[in-house]
């Protein structure tokens, strides 16, 4: 489980999904042919790390830290997924695992933020097109484990989320965003009809973070 740019931190959050139907329910599950997405818990610690430590260069890239440690355990690992899974119940922010489709093994993960996130509220925030940074639905983080790669999994993901975005959480506008020094997901995105739509700088981090729409 990444630390998510430090919103997984352990202090308390404040953070309000504002744009958001007061009523809104996240979805409890999605399941296609390549993979299952449902709701991270704590009791996903060891498959979930097993992913992180394969991933970790990558992750290190797209947190810009040091993140994951060699050393980061399944314990440590299972504190931050019980910091996500509360978050997750009391609507503050919403994180996915995506496994494969016998749940067996961990292939990545999905985080959706409201854009005044206590994280992204920090960050200085520059619009690239004429659309404001306050009336996007969500900003989406994602990650596919190395191993998958290859086989363009994260592809496969980025199409289902921009559907599932749409057609099933009912939003509009929804951001993806990564580091700029994760190279391999801004092709990506750019390969695609998605545009650069925000940059974003936050505090303490070496590069920009890049939102397309």
């Amino acid at each position: 489980m990444t630390q998510i740019v430090g919103l997984l931190d352990g202090r308390p959050s404040t953070t309000h999904w504002v744009p958001f139907a007061r009523d809104l329910t996240p979805p409890a599950r999605s399941v296609t042919a390549d993979f299952v997405l449902r709701p991270i818990t704590a009791a996903d610690a060891e498959v979930d790390h097993e992913a992180v430590m394969e991933s970790r260069e990558l992750l290190r890239l797209w947190e810009q830290s040091t993140w994951p440690a060699d050393d980061f355990t399944v314990e440590d690992n299972r504190a931050d997924l019980e910091k996500m899974e509360q978050r997750h119940a009391s609507g503050v922010a919403f994180g996915y695992t995506m496994l494969s489709g016998d749940e067996s093994a961990c292939l990545g993960c999905v985080y959706v933020f409201a854009h005044d996130a206590r994280f992204l509220a920090a960050a200085d925030v520059v619009a690239v097109t004429d659309a404001p940074w306050d009336r996007i639905d969500a900003a989406v983080y994602f990650w596919v484990r190395v191993s998958q790669l290859s086989q363009g999994l994260d592809r496969s993901l980025l199409q289902h989320l921009r559907r599932w975005f749409a057609e099933v959480w009912g939003f509009d506008d929804v951001v993806f965003v990564t580091s700029e020094l994760f190279t391999q997901q801004v092709r990506l995105l750019e390969d695609t009809d998605l545009e650069l739509r925000f940059e974003l700088v936050e505090p303490g981090k070496p590069a920009r973070y890049l939102a397309y729409g």
